[in-house]
């Protein structure tokens, strides 16, 4: 069953026998993989009103447990977006209804962002859709495939998990 990867190589095998391009079997098709993905994820996100950064930001402050809020500077780490962005998106968010500052408890300058109940509610819907459309995008593939296939991406992507730490 051959693919446009398959053909892509082919072109490059017949146009550049010199190089070996092996490593592309693999990296294009997760590259072409991400792209799908990023398209079916913004259509979840779209049902629901949201952005793909405004569900990366509710979806980290609703990761974090109830009360649902973080710090600026660890809602940095989880997004991995540089501070300027990320005020502008609590900006967004705020003015939305979807995230509130409060003080910080801990550090009398310091502020909290937390989820409100209508963020709450965006990005619970936005996560229960967004996988039922990655559950059918892998219905093709067999649990223990799933399995194997995440094992051997785990692999590929520590390296680069490990540079943030």
């Amino acid at each position: 069953m051959e693919d446009e990867v398959d053909r892509l190589l082919e072109a490059w095998r017949r146009e550049r026998p010199d190089l070996d391009v092996t490593p592309m079997e693999v990296l294009s098709r997760v590259s072409r993989l991400a792209r799908h993905l990023d398209r079916a994820r913004s259509q979840a996100f779209e049902t629901h009103g949201l952005e793909s950064w405004e569900f990366d930001v509710l979806a980290a402050l609703r990761r974090a447990g109830s009360p649902y809020q973080l710090s600026p500077g660890k809602l940095l780490k989880e997004t991995l977006v540089t501070s300027g962005t990320m005020t502008n998106r609590v900006d967004r968010l705020t003015a939305r209804g979807l995230v509130e500052r409060l003080p910080d408890p801990g550090d009398r300058r310091g502020v909290l962002v937390q989820l409100t109940d209508a963020g709450r509610d965006a990005v619970d819907a936005a996560m229960a859709d967004l996988l039922a459309h990655e559950r059918t995008l892998l219905g093709s593939i067999s649990a223990r495939d799933q399995t194997r296939i995440a094992q051997v991406l785990r692999e590929l992507v520590r390296p680069f998990d490990l540079e943030k730490h």
